[in-house]
């Protein structure tokens, strides 16, 4: 994970006010994007950047990691990717680590992570593995990438069911047949109000997606095919985020009060 990629994702980033920036961490692959270097870069760009630690629920201490990184480098949420980290949603060592993020209020996103490695779980990526820690946390904000798919359906499900949960179609607007179908669903199932934008960097930028996501009705031209009304479409891309997920960050202002070394990061 160079630094080359994380500069890459700052300009990347250009149209939107903030960026969720994940660290991911597989005991099961033997594969890290380090938190540490996370925290760097998000406190070097404090602004604009949003750290979320990765967390593998199945590491002993990983209870303890989650206030570290929380508490100790001001990373403000998590990152869980329970197929690439071979371990069922509702494992007990997870329950865990989600109970902790409940009482610090950390939002959790799941990132699905099946395309990482042949060796991914898929069947630990469903959806509807987290209705029993939506239930059993019900504080707890969840946000499930790329609206679940391929389990789409599960995944509208599970909006409609719980008020915690939300969801981000991430990965979707390269695929604009995909997208638009998934779109219509959660409009006619009423829950595109809880649906977030997201680029699924480095694969596609902002710029790229929120023009997608602007032209998706295009793909019912011609046909009796169902539209999606542009309001909603908006609501994606102008959505509150950071209060729906109750994220405070400081404002422009309170970091230029900050003394000159709480400003940069450990690297600078």
């Amino acid at each position: 994970f160079p630094y080359t990629t994380l500069f890459r994702s700052l300009l990347a980033a250009e149209p939107v006010d903030k960026t969720f920036v994940l660290g991911f961490r597989s005991k099961y692959l033997g594969a890290a994007i380090p938190n540490d270097y996370i925290a760097d870069y998000c406190r070097e760009h404090a602004d604009r950047m949003i750290g979320f630690a990765g967390i593998d629920p199945t590491d002993e201490d990983a209870v303890e990691q989650v206030s570290h990184y929380s508490e100790g480098l001001g990373l403000k949420g998590l990152c869980i990717c329970p197929a690439a980290q071979d371990f069922h949603p509702a494992d007990t060592r997870a329950m865990a680590v989600y109970e902790k993020a409940s009482a610090l209020h950390l939002p959790i996103i799941f990132y699905p992570g099946t395309h990482l490695s042949p060796k991914t779980k898929m069947e630990y990526a469903r959806p509807h593995l987290l209705d029993e820690v939506a239930r059993s946390f019900p504080n707890l904000k969840l946000v499930v990438s790329h609206l679940g798919y391929p389990w789409v359906d599960e995944m509208l499900v599970l909006l409609g069911k719980h008020h915690n949960v939300y969801s981000d179609i991430a990965g979707l607007l390269r695929r604009p047949w995909i997208a638009y179908d998934a779109l219509v669903r959660a409009h006619q199932f009423q829950v595109i109000d809880k649906l977030f934008f997201g680029s699924d960097f480095p694969f596609t930028t902002a710029g790229e997606c929120i023009e997608t996501l602007y032209t998706i009705n295009q793909t019912a031209m011609g046909t009796n095919f169902p539209t999606v009304p542009r309001e909603a479409l908006r609501g994606i891309v102008e959505r509150d985020v950071l209060a729906l997920l109750g994220i405070h960050v400081p404002t422009a202002r309170m970091l230029a009060s900050l003394p000159k070394q709480r400003r940069v990061s450990r690297a600078g």
